[in-house]
């Protein structure tokens, strides 16, 4: 987790970006003195696929060269593995970080600071600027869903020289980096837009306000592509099935932040077409970085209280025995929503052990209230955990709005159902990393459509193999000869090292 720049108060005036690494680490003695503590480590596991960055993120090497002052080198390095170095260093829960060798005795290497402050002086330096491919290879490849995911793939094969396009039914591109990620936690026009804008002046066609399977017909984008990928996410929100549950002021936590979001950019929030939770007491059902977006959302509205129900128990400060290195560690945490609930109301906004039993109402249908009680967890013989109910701990929390934030389920069925694709047992789309396809010919499945919910590094990676696996496929997809496939290789290898420099380049 990045360490939010500015007071919280200060922070609670505006809707501005608030982790921003270079401000965080304004001397260069202090991101030297990060990326010097990462020299000394034998061998790491930050960088390695099983235990660290689901991408492959070389963080050794673009730290020594960090250290040693040659950032546009510490950029290559960063853009060889990274297509959005500005979307991981800001969100990312960075598994680096817990996998870093340095955790194991002391905090671990500020990894994800570095990053961002690597791609960030890029742009800013104006290292970074459109390179379209010298030619076209005449394939086309349509993409649906523009979050970062099928943002990765587009740039993979725009790369080599396929026609991409790209189609999102919002109204932007970026899907939950534009309106699932608040403006606080990754700013829309610096940061998504950027780098949407410079996809485009490299030839990548973004198709937005459509909606696939309403507006077009997915079976019209197979005939008139060479291959499909769906990049559409997981955007079946689990619900709460309890009694009250059709009380007004009950909402997906999604839609809470994707309207704020949208009316922050379309008017400063002047057009009222958010919900507004100033002045009123929110309930926010669920944690992670979503529940926390939901509190950090509501303190900026002014709520006159925040309250997070959290089902787990409370985590410990430190590893227990079951969570060794290098596996992410889970312990207790503060984000920057709970800081400010605590500097603003006193205390952290999260109740642990909490089971929500029923939603209260008004006459006229409003919420009022939420009946919880508390719960214990206990492990069996078998080493399963079991959850039962106290007996007396029944409590009503005060509550006008309650928003879900529980995860989500899967994908939406429009495109599988139109396509009469094979499901894997939770619903995702069935295609296996070897190959990312489905089990219709030419279509792909990438991000969490396919893997389910899941974090943006690994939404960026799984582009990146979707990708591979479709330019595999749009060169015939069989099998060469072992001489002329190292020959390709080798010259895709070079391919990529000119595509590097050129993006690096002035």
């Amino acid at each position: 987790m990045s360490t939010p720049s500015g007071s919280p108060a200060a922070r609670l005036e505006d809707w501005k970006e608030i982790t921003n690494p270079i401000n965080n680490l304004p001397k260069q003695k202090l991101l030297k003195t990060q990326t010097a503590r990462c020299m000394d480590c034998g061998v790491p596991f930050c960088h390695q696929k099983t235990s660290g960055c689901p991408l492959g993120n070389r963080i050794p090497e673009w730290n020594e060269l960090v250290y040693k002052g040659e950032w546009r080198e510490a950029l290559e390095a960063l853009l060889a593995t990274n297509n959005f170095p500005e979307f991981t260093g800001r969100v990312c829960p960075a598994p680096c970080e817990g996998a870093c060798v340095l955790g194991i005795i002391a905090k671990p290497v500020a990894i994800k600071n570095i990053e961002c402050a690597i791609i960030d002086r890029g742009f800013q330096e104006g290292w970074i600027r459109p390179v379209p491919p010298l030619k076209r290879t005449g394939k086309r490849v349509a993409i649906i869903g523009s979050g970062p995911s099928g943002m990765a793939a587009a740039d993979q094969l725009n790369k080599v020289g396929h026609q991409v396009t790209v189609y999102e039914r919002a109204d932007r591109v970026g899907g939950l980096m534009m309106y699932g990620v608040p403006n606080m936690k990754a700013d829309k026009e610096g940061v998504v837009q950027r780098r949407v804008n410079l996809m485009r002046d490299e030839g990548i066609v973004f198709v937005t306000s459509v909606e696939v399977g309403k507006d077009i017909k997915i079976e019209q984008l197979r005939a008139d592509n060479d291959a499909l990928i769906l990049a559409c996410g997981a955007t079946v929100p689990r619900d709460l099935p309890i009694p009250g549950r059709d009380a007004n002021g009950v909402h997906f936590a999604m839609e809470f932040l994707t309207r704020n979001t949208k009316s922050l950019l379309d008017s400063d929030l002047t057009d009222g077409q958010f919900i507004n939770v100033k002045g009123k007491n929110v309930v926010v059902i669920g944690g992670g970085d979503t529940g926390n977006d939901c509190i950090g959302t509501s303190m900026r509205h002014g709520a006159k209280s925040v309250v997070n129900f959290e089902l787990l128990p409370m985590p410990a400060a430190e590893r227990g025995s079951d969570n060794p290195w290098p596996q992410w560690p889970r312990i207790f945490r503060v984000d920057y929503g709970h800081e400010e609930v605590e500097h603003v109301h006193g205390k952290d906004p999260r109740a642990f052990g909490v089971l929500s039993k029923a939603f209260l109402k008004d006459e006229a249908g409003n919420l009022t209230g939420i009946q919880t009680v508390q719960v214990d967890w206990q492990q069996d013989d078998t080493g399963r955990w079991n959850m039962t109910e106290v007996a007396g701990s029944e409590h009503t929390y005060e509550a006008d709005y309650a928003f879900l934030s529980m995860g989500f389920l899967g994908p939406e069925t429009t495109c599988s159902t139109a396509l009469a694709l094979q499901l894997d047992p939770r619903g995702n789309y069935k295609a296996a990393t070897s190959d990312y396809a489905t089990s219709e010919p030419g279509v792909f499945a990438a991000g969490d459509c396919r893997r389910g919910q899941s974090l943006v590094v690994w939404a960026i990676a799984e582009g990146r193999g979707v990708a591979a696996s479709v330019g595999k496929y749009l060169k015939g997809g069989e099998a060469v000869e072992a001489e002329e496939q190292e020959q390709e290789e080798e010259e895709e290898e070079e391919e990529e090292a000119i595509v590097v420099r050129s993006a690096t380049s002035v």
